[in-house]
């Protein structure tokens, strides 16, 4: 039987004159991996601060298991500026004895990509002081992972981690003994982590089986109960009143409701998107040009990010683009957004070679990952007035200001607070808004998903889902990615942008190989790590170019096939009850898909005598 390691008892606590936790009782055993969900500010790292005792509850008990060995990532480290990595990460362990170690090894190429830390200007001798947050903070997470825990408490540990890190580290704690619990708004990981989840509500925890994906479904039949309750509550009122009134009793039977199944609450539910419908509606607003890269060369200072580039954003699109940290991603975004801001006139300073044309009737709303400064004194409504006070949300839907802000958490009272008093994630929400606000038919997210909750993450996709226009998503938020776009693009530190059939996995598996081809011998002298070998030459320029070209003619050869086998399917459904008709159709969707198979298959011929 798993022994409980922390148990929480009654336990209050509040804020000013906020109770967080209140009369709150949680245990955690030693096989628990627990995934802690809630609002930005509901008290989740209250929660697990108060757990690890490094915050005393207000009422209520914390209890440790003795000799509970206990390894805590908050969210701001303790580190020495003054120390150097290697003495923050390995001590004073001799190079040939931390570099005999697996789990060492293992820990330092999960988080940094390879034994000697590139990207840090001195590898393990780089001293901590003028290093990033983010790089700290995944020092602080090196640190805590190579030691021996029975329990660690992990707040936001995927902040600051590309895709690949957070894919690393979900499979490192799955095959960990510790137990776990973890503060995160990533759903892909919890999903791949949690076997339970904590959702912190108005001062209260509610437990459920399972990871996200179990959680949502739970959740959803908790709050169908509960609204039945609701509604039967105030049925009972009424009669009640009416009772008061009529001075006799009315006897009626209790109603009878039967709990569905997790299926049946999405049985009859409609895709996300109607992609046919927004693509038509997005070509009316945008015509056939959005963005047309030819030839282009993207250099930031000496370093050349992207090498004779063509490719074409058109109407309706919805790219997830995802990379190595320095590839360009960002870069990238910026060249558009600069060309687009004089309509084509002027090519970004970015762009050295080539050049990028944009639709004379693009409107581009980019969200960087600086949020943008606003008067501190200005209320939230009155930010996002400053905008708009309408918007159109496409078929036929409006929202008021109001009612926008109330659909990204802010409810009526907050819709008066100063923006000088909101925090970070509540400031990035605001800068979301009015971008939205601005009715845009081109939209650029660089890490939408930093500092927002679940819930406001649900509410944009939400949002997003009928919006009509030409979507880019940069994020290491894998759920949001595929949720929210359709295809998948990959800078893979080389100078060029691929399309990725299989998306993300395909991503991971391509990196995976690529760190093989480049990986160092099983150890060099005396166990210490050897120098990377070097990495192959790449083919001709002219080859590449040409390749290119034939990959850009086949992606869009494969939307037209995937936009034939929506449209086939649509018909079959229509000409149900025909089946001399539906054989017909089946014949021509078998058809499409042969061809599409031929065209993905050339393509990642291509792909592979790139080198990818």
């Amino acid at each position: 039987m798993a022994v409980n390691l922390v148990n929480l008892e009654a336990v209050t606590k509040a804020h000013g004159t906020r109770t967080l936790l209140d009369a709150v009782s949680l245990g955690v055993n030693e096989t628990d991996k627990i995934g802690v969900v809630g609002r930005n500010g509901d008290g989740k790292t209250t929660l697990v601060t108060v757990l690890a005792r490094q915050e005393e509850p207000d009422g209520g008990r914390v209890t440790h298991t003795g000799g509970l060995r206990l390894g805590v990532l908050t969210q701001h480290d303790s580190l020495d500026p003054r120390a150097t990595v290697r003495h923050e990460v390995v001590g004073d362990m001799a190079d040939h004895e931390w570099a005999g170690d697996a789990k060492i090894r293992d820990v330092l190429t999960g988080l940094f990509g390879g034994l000697d830390l590139p990207g840090f200007p001195q590898g393990l001798d780089t001293v901590i002081g003028p290093l990033s947050g983010g790089e700290r903070r995944r020092i602080a997470l090196a640190q805590l992972l190579i030691a021996e825990q029975d329990l660690i408490v992990l707040d936001e540990p995927t902040n600051h981690l590309d895709v690949e890190g957070i894919s690393w580290l979900a499979g490192h704690l799955r095959a960990r003994r510790s137990a776990l619990v973890c503060v995160t708004h990533d759903r892909w990981f919890l999903d791949q982590v949690a076997t339970r989840m904590w959702d912190v509500q108005r001062g209260a925890v509610h437990e459920y089986e399972g990871g996200y994906s179990d959680y949502v479904f739970a959740r959803a039949e908790r709050e169908r109960i509960a609204q039945q309750e609701e509604t039967k509550r105030q049925n009972l009122v009424r009669k009640e009143l009416a009772w008061l009134r009529r001075g006799a009793p009315a006897r009626t039977s209790k109603p009878r409701f039967r709990i569905e199944a997790a299926n049946a609450l999405i049985e009859g539910e409609p895709p996300p998107r109607d992609n046919q419908e927004l693509m038509r509606f997005a070509g009316s607003r945008l015509g056939k040009t959005v963005f047309d890269i030819e030839d282009v060369t993207v250099q930031a200072g000496p370093k050349v990010l992207l090498k004779h580039l063509t490719w074409q954003l058109g109407p309706g699109d919805r790219i997830g683009l995802v990379g190595v940290n320095g590839s360009g991603k960002t870069s990238l975004l910026r060249a558009l957004a600069d060309t687009a801001r004089t309509q084509g006139e002027h090519q970004s300073p970015l762009v050295t070679e080539g050049r990028i044309k944009v639709g004379r009737t693009v409107k581009l709303a980019y969200l960087s990952q600086e949020v943008a400064e606003l008067d501190p004194t200005l209320r939230v409504l009155e930010a996002v007035e400053a905008i708009r006070s309408r918007v159109d949300l496409g078929k036929g839907r409006e929202m008021t200001a109001s009612q926008l802000c109330e659909r990204f958490g802010f409810a009526k009272e907050k819709q008066w607070t100063p923006v000088g008093d909101l925090s970070g994630g509540e400031r990035r929400r605001l800068q979301i808004l009015r971008l939205l606000m601005d009715e845009p038919n081109v939209l650029f997210l660089d890490e939408p998903t930093n500092d927002l909750d679940i819930e406001t993450l649900t509410q944009l996709e939400d949002l997003l889902d009928g919006w009509p226009g030409s979507l880019v998503v940069i994020s290491h938020d894998r759920y949001f990615i595929e949720r929210t776009t359709d295809r998948v693009h990959a800078l893979l530190g080389d100078g060029t942008l691929r399309m990725l059939p299989r998306g993300i996995d395909e991503y991971l598996e391509r990196r995976a190989r690529m760190e093989a081809r480049v990986a160092p011998p099983a150890g060099g002298a005396g166990g210490a790590p050897a120098a990377p070998a070097a990495k192959p030459a790449g083919k001709p320029a002219a080859l590449s170019r040409a390749a290119q070209k034939e990959m850009q003619r086949i992606e869009r050869q494969l939307e037209k096939t995937e936009q034939r086998e929506a449209e086939l399917h649509g018909e079959m459904a229509e000409h149900a009850t025909d089946f001399e008709r539906v054989a017909q159709l089946d014949a021509q969707l078998r058809e499409v898909r042969d061809k599409g198979e031929e065209l993905e298959m050339r393509w990642l011929e291509l792909a592979e005598s790139e080198g990818a």
